[in-house]
């Protein structure tokens, strides 16, 4: 799927600079984006999950590829970024109500406290959840309430209180931890109790995750950024389809993040860029996103120009092949710049086809473009067919090279007057201040 051959020279007209087409050979080599994408998809890279083994070897290949190429870090020496969760761990829920041992599935503890040990004379309001009530406003408001409650909820809400187990008795991943939290537990009753003993310890553990991520300066504003993303982690090692258990997740995201290497590499020997070029391989983002908020979090928005988040680039998109959509299209018009920019190529970008998934503050650019960043995701996924999403299938062996390298072609072409520092695209609208 490569773009179309070369133009001959510049063109321009209407006062707009219609840049020359380019060979993937011009951008980067398709065997160093192979290779790139074939090592982090690899078994011996276990799926890169997040919290698992292997990330650590995942973060230490981006490292050494940024460092080969001649990029400095963005943050600490060894081009991570890190920073500190803590890993909360049930290890006790147990409720006895009116003498009877509640199971499982009849109750559910919304707790970060390390001990709790309630009963009748302990004072905790009691509430209730009601037949008529609408389950999921009235669950909200007391889970996000700041005070210890007792809630009875009507039997015939029963498969909630069974779905909302499997999220919050699992292990979770919060920031520090406040020095008073809040203990909410939902009892499947419409009985007050002669007597209760309610139960709930927790073990709490610090964590280091990290980015990794790399940076070239800008030779005329340098105080002016253009980031370039993709997540490094998947989801490990899942449950074994046949004799195959690892989640290789070539697609999502080795794909985007071996383009963003090969972006890389191409603008550090293009040596042209006017604004400072962040290259950043996010961590986290299977389980909430961490790595991009912290990255974001940390970094004067003001001073963003634009972002380009890759995510999943390995297959042609609904549009056909040399062709990209663009999450949150026509709230910047950073997809009109680029465009223009490729308007004499194959090459097409177009707007998010699945708007009712919310791409657009589903992935790492969010935090950014809540800021007022023109933070965009980049992507050809098919999310409405894709049966190899978050399976042991996501290998390399069902993706087309061809389709990443125009992928990255289109991106290195649509971007090079927002590096140049001759075009900048115009704010989302903030979510927040």
């Amino acid at each position: 799927m490569k773009l179309s051959t070369v133009l001959s020279s510049i063109l321009l007209f209407s006062g707009i600079c219609i840049l020359p087409q380019q060979s993937n050979a011009q951008i980067v080599e398709k065997s160093y984006v192979e290779r790139i994408l074939n090592t982090l998809a690899s078994d011996e890279m276990g799926g890169r999950h997040t919290l698992g083994p292997h990330i650590h070897q995942a973060a230490d290949f981006i490292a050494a590829e940024f460092r080969s190429i001649g990029l400095q870090p963005y943050a600490e020496e060894n081009f991570r970024q890190t920073f500190h969760l803590t890993k909360i761990t049930r290890e006790i829920a147990e409720v006895q109500w009116s003498n009877n041992k509640l199971t499982a599935d009849n109750f559910l503890l919304i707790s970060n406290e390390p001990t709790i040990h309630w009963d009748k004379g302990s004072g905790i309001p009691i509430k209730y959840i009601k037949k008529d009530d609408d389950f999921a406003a009235t669950f909200r408001a007391l889970a996000q309430a700041q005070e210890d409650v007792i809630v009875l909820v009507d039997p015939s809400f029963a498969s909630y209180i069974k779905r909302f187990n499997r999220i919050y008795s699992r292990e979770n991943l919060v920031g520090a931890l406040p020095e008073k939290g809040f203990t909410k537990a939902f009892i499947l009753t419409e009985q007050l109790p002669g007597n209760y003993i309610i139960k709930c310890q927790n073990s709490a553990n610090k964590i280091d995750l990290f980015n990794v991520a790399a940076v070239i300066p800008g030779k005329s504003k340098p105080n002016e950024y253009v980031v370039f993303s993709g997540h490094y982690d998947h989801i490990g090692i899942i449950k074994a389809d046949g004799q195959d258990s690892i989640a290789n997740g070539a697609d999502d995201d080795a794909s985007g993040t071996s383009a963003m290497i090969g972006l890389a590499k191409y603008y550090k020997k293009l040596n042209n860029n006017e604004r400072t070029l962040i290259f950043v391989a996010f961590t986290g983002e299977e389980i909430g996103m961490y790595g991009s908020k912290y990255f974001s979090n940390n970094i004067n928005a003001d001073s963003v120009v634009a972002m380009i988040n890759i995510e999943m680039i390995g297959k042609d998109s609904k549009f056909g092949p040399n062709s990209l959509y663009i999450t949150g299209y026509d709230r910047s018009n950073l997809g009109e710049l680029m465009q223009k920019n490729v308007a004499n190529t194959a090459f097409t970008f177009h707007p998010d086809p699945y708007p009712q998934q919310n791409l657009f503050y589903r992935s790492d650019n969010a935090v950014l473009a809540a800021l007022g960043v023109p933070a965009h995701t980049f992507s050809t996924s098919q999310i409405d067919k894709d049966g190899y999403y978050h399976t042991v299938k996501d290998e390399v062996r069902t993706l087309n090279i061809d389709n990443i390298m125009s992928s990255l072609e289109a991106i290195a072409i649509g971007a090079e007057g927002i590096v140049k520092g001759v075009q900048t695209p115009t704010r989302v609208e903030k979510l927040k201040d």
